[in-house]
């Protein structure tokens, strides 16, 4: 299963440039509801510092974006259990900082009314707004 975006199948290779992240949203045909989240490209660790240095050693490597499915719980079982070809993976929308993929994530959240849809597989948007607390 790809990632698309704008219908097309997205590999490292045609990432765009100076990307950092993505904002998502993943389908379940089945049932046809959705979540909506984002993933960085890269990961970085930060290690300490090798004898008898002080500064922390930055490391940065690829993500694993590209089977990366979502971090909801049901979502996660479906995979295990695979039902991988249940699913369809869209980028809604490339990010440029990580200041901007967070807001463009919670945008696109409240965009699309996840707390209130019924037919969303999102339970919360930042760890603070909760679907059990606005009913």
């Amino acid at each position: 299963m790809h990632w698309k975006f704008n219908g097309n199948i997205v590999t490292e290779e045609n990432t765009p440039e100076g990307a950092i992240g993505f904002v998502y949203k993943i389908t379940h045909i089945p049932t046809g509801k959705t979540y909506i989240g984002k993933k960085s490209l890269k990961q970085v660790r930060r290690l300490k510092p090798l004898k008898g240095k002080v500064r922390k050693r930055v490391v940065r490597k690829a993500s694993d974006w590209e089977t990366y499915y979502s971090s909801n719980e049901w979502i996660k079982e479906e995979i295990k259990a695979g039902r991988v070809g249940d699913f369809e993976r869209e980028i809604i929308q490339f990010c440029f900082s990580k200041k901007s993929l967070t807001y463009w994530e919670v945008w696109w959240q409240f965009k699309m009314e996840v707390l209130s849809n019924p037919n969303s597989l999102n339970e919360n948007i930042l760890g603070k707004f909760f679907r059990k607390d606005i009913y």
